[in-house]
């Protein structure tokens, strides 16, 4: 097989099942906190690295908000496990700027986990890791849009960067913004975050005093996070408050 068709075979095989790649990245994080000490060996500077590392996934939602925010349906960031999906090439909002934004935008959610570690080798092998995954998954996309766009999307792709957004060139989408849309499809993503650094806080506790601790303010944001994820789950499933025409 020609190494262009291959490099798309592998792309789609790997969309289909990236799902599973938490799995593998929990895997590695496991490894490393085995040796976890806290920044500096002081608490109180793992607790102010702690919150920057989940600032850092929270700015990775906010793009992805970005990006489902203004998206309408049927365009060119709404593929599935079945396929691609594009019934108009998406070229404004967070799509001016970069071709990739929602794998920009998981790429800050995960890096705030090797960065709470402080460990070099583990935040070169996190980002190895991932490049080399979804470089094949963006490498099948952009194939497809290539085939179904053709010159328009040429012209689009040669002068928006793949990965790494430019700070110009912003296109207002035609759409307002749907925070309705962004609660559908985002709560989980929100969900996920504050749990992991939930676990991520006990385990500190637990590797290096060797005590079971929940500081207060997970206290409150594990219960609010509950709520707030089944209250959501459920509207998204029983009702169509969170749906919109067109998106």
């Amino acid at each position: 097989m020609p190494l262009r068709e291959e490099w798309e075979a592998q792309g789609n095989w790997l969309f289909r099942w990236r799902s599973y790649l938490p799995i593998g990245l929990c895997l590695l994080f496991a490894w490393a906190i085995v040796d976890f000490r806290y920044a500096g060996e002081d608490h109180a500077y793992q607790e102010a690295l702690m919150a920057g590392c989940l600032l850092v996934s929270c700015s990775g939602l906010v793009v992805r908000a970005l990006v489902v925010g203004y998206t309408p349906k049927g365009t060119s960031g709404r593929n599935t496990a079945a396929g691609q999906i594009a019934e108009q090439l998406n070229v404004a909002g967070m799509y001016s700027v970069v071709r990739h934004p929602l794998y920009v935008g998981n790429f800050l959610i995960w890096l705030g986990i090797p960065l709470f570690f402080h460990n070099a080798w583990l935040l070169t092998v996190f980002c190895l890791v991932y490049w080399l995954y979804y470089e094949r998954i963006m490498f099948a996309e952009e194939e497809f849009l290539r085939r179904k766009f053709g010159a328009e999307y040429v012209h689009w792709a040669a002068q928006t960067p793949a990965f790494i957004p430019r700070l110009t060139g912003w296109q207002q989408p035609a759409l307002p913004f749907s925070w309705r849309n962004v609660l559908r499809r985002e709560y989980t993503a929100l969900f996920g975050i504050l749990m992991a650094f939930a676990g991520l806080e006990v385990l500190e506790h637990a590797i290096v005093e060797r005590r079971l601790e929940i500081e207060t303010q997970w206290r409150v944001l594990i219960p609010l996070a509950v709520v707030v994820y089944v209250g959501l789950r459920s509207l998204k499933r029983h009702t169509t408050l969170l749906a919109e025409a067109g998106r």
